[in-house]
């Protein structure tokens, strides 16, 4: 048993649950849903990814099924025997879960780790920082590449780890949100395009661009609407030049925050980056208004606040046209 989606009660307990997660973020002697669901998921991927094309697709098919169904029927089974016990327990229990669905701290912990450093000249820290985060080599870079990195990444997580999880959770309560958190987790560590998981992992790659289609393009706009408001940015053109620019990246959804927020600031994201020393070109987003720089981090941090605080904005009409219907 969970809160109605929907529901003012539901929205107002992921603002807590929200706020809970900008100041304790994720302690690490607190055990979190995701390492379990990564467990599993590796469990099952040693038993079953071998064999012949087909079967590892079959096999990867029911890999998500069974990850994300089995994380969904888990959170909904403990909320509703907790509900039977007490109310105000699963209550508790639902906001402790819903808290753990987001990465809004851990998020700009990760990117000003890459910052402090680099506003001190220390190079060294500042990729050794940056390497945690994401999957370039980070051993040449420069500031600006160092810039570059933390950018996108702040961008294209603000998705993953914030109003994606928002979203699904106002139409789901926590079940559905860790039902999401279990399906990015699938794409993280089996969604490759690579010998070992072109096939196996199809479908949890393929499951991961639909339900980010919509919390994409939504972040996206609120990132603009909280520019023109609170924010502050670089508004004009942004949104056009985001549509016409995100169909570039080669996810078809991660090139929409990204792009926003390069337009927003004033910089040029994409372009070359090295994997295990192999060059992989990617397109280039926004316009070099100015040189990427230190400066930069911080200022994508706002967005990524921005882009959540409106994705609330945006989705409490839906709850004013349900209240209406109802």
């Amino acid at each position: 048993m969970t809160l109605a989606p929907l529901t003012w009660e539901l929205l107002a307990l992921i603002g807590v649950a929200l706020a809970i997660d900008l100041l304790l973020g994720d302690p690490p002697w607190l055990p979190h849903p995701v390492v379990g669901i990564g467990r599993v998921i590796a469990r099952l991927e040693r038993a079953w990814n071998h064999g012949p094309a087909a079967a590892r697709r079959r096999r990867g098919r029911w890999l998500a099924v069974l990850v994300v169904g089995g994380t969904w029927a888990l959170a909904w089974g403990l909320l509703t025997a907790l509900a039977l016990v007490s109310p105000g327990l699963a209550l508790i229990a639902e906001l402790g879960l819903l808290a753990t669905a987001f990465a809004t701290r851990g998020l700009a912990e990760a990117a000003r780790a890459v910052a402090e450093p680099l506003r001190h000249g220390d190079l060294t820290a500042a990729r050794r920082a940056l390497g945690r985060i994401v999957g370039r080599d980070t051993a040449d870079l420069d500031e600006a590449g160092l810039a570059r990195g933390a950018v996108e990444t702040v961008a294209e997580n603000t998705v993953d780890g914030i109003t994606a999880p928002l979203f699904w959770a106002l139409l789901g309560g926590a079940p559905l949100a860790l039902a999401y958190k279990a399906v990015n987790t699938l794409d993280s560590m089996v969604g490759y395009r690579s010998p070992r998981y072109e096939d196996f992992g199809r479908a949890s790659a393929r499951l991961d661009d639909a339900v980010n289609w919509l919390p994409a393009r939504l972040t996206a706009l609120a990132m603009w609407l909280a520019a023109r408001g609170f924010v502050g940015g670089r508004t004009a053109g942004a949104l056009a030049a985001t549509r016409r620019e995100a169909p570039r990246h080669p996810s078809p959804n991660a090139g929409w925050p990204e792009a926003m927020v390069a337009h927003l600031l004033g910089v040029r994201l994409g372009g070359l980056n090295h994997y295990d020393g192999r060059p992989s070109h990617r397109a280039t987003l926004g316009r070099a208004l100015e040189p990427l720089a230190v400066g930069h981090i911080e200022r994508a941090i706002r967005h990524m606040h921005g882009g959540w605080l409106g994705v609330l904005l945006l989705l409490a009409p839906l709850v004013l046209l349900r209240e209406w219907l109802t």
